[in-house]
């Protein structure tokens, strides 16, 4: 019998995002970085307050609601006028 070839057996992977655009990881607990790039099958996210880049899976990977990205955005800003960012 041959494979069916619907949207339900299909996965597609999504559009690769700009640098620096933020997003929510909730394979990690929800967890707001920027878009660094991508390694192999994975993106790297950086945390907007600086660190340690980690790898998320594009299908765990979802575009910030305002109120998320409201809170990453004062965190960033509190982060650099504390001097722990640039």
């Amino acid at each position: 019998m041959p494979e069916e070839n619907t949207a339900a057996h299909r996965q597609e992977s999504p559009q690769v995002p700009s640098l620096g655009t933020l997003l929510v990881d909730t394979g990690h607990r929800d967890r707001v970085g920027e878009f660094r790039g991508v390694s192999g099958p994975y993106w790297s996210l950086r945390p907007v307050c600086g660190g340690m880049e980690w790898e998320a899976e594009p299908a765990h990977v979802r575009f910030p609601e305002p109120m998320e990205r409201l809170r990453a955005e004062i965190a960033r800003c509190n982060a650099r006028s504390a001097g722990r960012i640039l």
